[in-house]
């Protein structure tokens, strides 16, 4: 690793003999790698090569009690300096997908998954009801907003909260990441005026989806079909300020499912219909979400890219 990505936190410098910092941090990130082999055999593939050349010395392979009390000293704080470092924008603009006419192609979206069922874990991250009454799942979960790029599927920004901790409440830190030459993608459960100002101020274009049910006034027509709109807030002093939006509707011809019957409604950003054609951006999003959203599988990335979720000590927090 690299010493300007080596986490720089307040960690105990002291040495130790079988398991260093250091090498806890690759023991984790070999947990995601390898996941889901038990501890000690992510610590046997991390030092084959090692043993084969004769580099290990005396070291050897601590006992799966050590390993899980190193993770706990390591906390999660190194790990969320390391992924702060180096989650960085992968794409070019060659890559294919990445760009579109100069912007830079990300996405967002949220995801819940299990961990394990222990009292630690159910303080931290609480268990939602499971629909039967009173009942409760059988697991607590975890909740993740992530925030994607488009052409490489990397997660660039990621929070993390218990299962009672809403999208839009975990969604809305994630501007921090975000600048001009960018255009977000997100699907309609985002779309609030709160959250459109919080990641326009960025300087960052969105295209995001409607909810069905949604008012969208015609304030001046363009030749594409698309108009010009306005979104308000329901409440708060934010509703006596709309927000001006460009509205692009259309349908998929043979495509079924959900939406299909009586289209679809996105609202952007880019007021240009020249220089932003409406039918490109309609089928920007559909292609680009869709292929996203099953290549990156957020709800697969707990133990892909966030692997310290298998002790509530190194779990808590974000990025």
């Amino acid at each position: 690793m690299p010493p300007a990505h080596r986490p720089a936190c307040p960690r105990p410098a002291r040495a130790r003999r079988l398991l260093p910092a250091r090498l806890v941090v690759y023991f984790v990130l070999g947990l995601a790698l390898f996941s889901p082999a038990p501890y000690l055999k992510v610590m046997r593939h991390l030092v084959e090569g090692l043993r084969s050349q004769g580099l290990l010395g005396g070291w050897h392979v601590p006992a799966k009690s050590s390993l899980f009390r190193a993770r706990q000293r390591l906390g999660c704080e190194p790990l969320r300096v390391l992924f702060a470092t180096t989650a960085k924008p992968m794409a070019t603009e060659a890559s294919p997908g990445a760009f579109w006419r100069g912007l830079r192609l990300l996405a967002v979206d949220a995801t819940c998954w299990d961990v394990a069922d222990s009292e630690a874990n159910e303080a931290a991250f609480g268990r939602p009801g499971n629909g039967r009454g009173s009942g409760r799942s059988a697991f607590p979960q975890v909740r993740m907003a992530a925030l994607v790029e488009v052409g490489s599927h990397a997660v660039l920004d990621a929070e993390l909260a218990g299962c009672r901790t809403g999208e839009v409440t975990l969604v809305g830190r994630l501007p921090r990441s975000l600048g001009p030459g960018q255009l977000v993608l997100a699907d309609r459960e985002f779309l609030g005026v709160p959250l459109w100002q919080a990641f326009t101020a960025t300087g960052a274009d969105l295209l995001w989806r409607v909810p069905a049910n949604r008012v969208l006034p015609v304030i001046r027509q363009f030749r594409d079909e698309s108009w010009l709109s306005q979104i308000r807030a329901s409440s708060g002093p934010a509703r006596h300020e709309p927000v001006t939006v460009r509205v692009l509707a259309y349908q998929l011809k043979g495509q079924g499912g959900e939406g299909a019957a009586d289209g679809y409604r996105l609202v952007t950003t880019l007021l240009d219909a020249r220089r932003h054609p409406a039918r490109q951006q309609a089928a920007l999003y559909h292609e680009r979400w869709g292929a996203t959203r099953s290549r990156t599988r957020l709800s697969e990335l707990p133990h892909a890219a966030l692997c310290f979720c298998r002790s509530r000590a190194a779990t808590t927090g974000s990025r």
